[in-house]
């Protein structure tokens, strides 16, 4: 059983689950959007993205954020996933993040994006 995430009830009234596909792509939101010290048992979790999102946007920052991502998805993730590009793009006031990945257990490319700090 795959738990979706953010955490909800289904309209059972139990726990809500979810499908291989979507909820790898939760672990990677999770892993990106967690800042290192916010889990208690896990004090080096996370990525260290949102640390970021108030730097001035810049190429620099596209590049340290591109490897802050890339080395968390493999710590964190690496058994699941295997990442094959992280691009990181500065827009306006937000950073865009894409991360092409495959899933371990069945081969599937995957692309997901996440955006912080505005809309684009």
């Amino acid at each position: 059983m795959n738990i979706d995430y953010p955490y909800r009830f289904d309209e059972r009234g139990r726990t809500a689950e979810a499908d291989e596909s979507p909820h790898v792509r939760d672990l990677i939101e999770q892993v990106i959007f967690t800042a290192p010290g916010e889990r208690v048992n896990r004090p080096d979790f996370g990525s260290g993205l949102l640390r970021l999102v108030f730097a001035p946007l810049s190429d620099e920052l596209a590049a340290t954020t591109q490897v802050l991502v890339q080395g968390s998805l493999q710590r964190w993730l690496g058994d699941l996933i295997q990442v094959n590009a992280v691009n990181v793009e500065t827009r306006d006031s937000a950073l865009l993040v894409t991360i092409e990945y495959v899933l371990r257990s069945t081969g599937e490319a995957q692309v997901a994006q996440f955006v912080r700090g505005g809309a684009v």
